[in-house]
């Protein structure tokens, strides 16, 4: 069972609608691929810079966004942990659900946090939900802060979306993940890459097919049966940076 069939407050009739509905975008290979094609265009031309979550940069496509504030809404997180904080537009997405919920904070971690960007999220609104470590995301030591920040909490969520190479990415699951409570998701974010037409060239970046999150989440996943991939995500959404990588905890 998915969190999409779990919400309280839903006729029992829209729910069966609704998982009926999604359950047949799984096997619409005419709507999935022109999603795909979409997606690929949108990357080749910024779309997702264009966009912002209360005042902060959100380089994230909105669909996605959209399942974020779900995930949260639902699982109620005590903390969420972020790696990748760019602008800081994830950070306010994140903290902005927590603050109409009631509780919660949100974690940082960048290997850079420009000042520009420090500032803007330090003066935010939100700020006194959200904490900020610089460092790569994989140092041992940065590591042993989060998870410091971590014990005690209750219900966590992580959210992977920093160097996309499939190293830095495995290294991240090993490091993070274990932190998920049941029930709870850790979200690995582009693992589109694996899926993007064969020619595509990605400039200046280490990544590419066979060398990405999605390879990290298959290999990671064939030792890790505490998790599967909530693929209800993925038919739900269909445009997303993250096919395969809402990874619920299970047990």
């Amino acid at each position: 069972m998915t969190y999409l069939e779990t919400t309280p407050d839903a006729h029992p009739g829209y729910i069966e609608e609704k998982r009926a509905r999604v359950a047949a975008f799984a096997t619409d290979a005419e709507f999935r691929a022109l999603s795909n094609a979409w997606r690929a265009m949108a990357l080749d031309r910024k779309y997702m810079n264009n966009f912002s979550w209360l005042g902060r940069p959100l380089i994230q496509l909105p669909m996605d966004a959209m399942a974020v504030q779900e995930i949260i809404w639902s699982v109620k997180p005590d903390l969420i942990i972020e790696t990748g904080v760019a602008h800081g537009g994830s950070l306010m997405l994140s903290a902005s659900i927590l603050q109409m919920i009631g509780h919660g904070e949100v974690l940082g971690v960048d290997i850079e946090v420009r000042p520009h960007n420090r500032r803007a999220i330090e003066n935010h609104p939100l700020a006194h939900r959200i904490s900020l470590i610089e460092g790569s995301s994989i140092d041992p030591a940065i590591v042993a802060r989060v998870r410091a920040r971590a014990a005690g909490k209750g219900r966590v969520l992580v959210c992977l979306d920093s160097n996309h190479t499939h190293d830095h990415v495995l290294a991240e699951l090993n490091a993070y993940a274990d932190l998920v409570s049941v029930g709870s998701y850790c979200i690995v974010f582009d693992t589109f890459v694996e899926d993007m037409p064969d020619d595509y060239i990605w400039t200046d970046r280490p990544w590419g097919k066979g060398n990405n999150p999605k390879t990290a989440v298959r290999e990671w996943l064939k030792s890790h049966s505490e998790f599967e991939i909530d693929h209800s995500m993925d038919s739900k959404l269909l445009i997303t940076s993250a096919p395969d990588g809402f990874l619920r905890r299970i047990a």
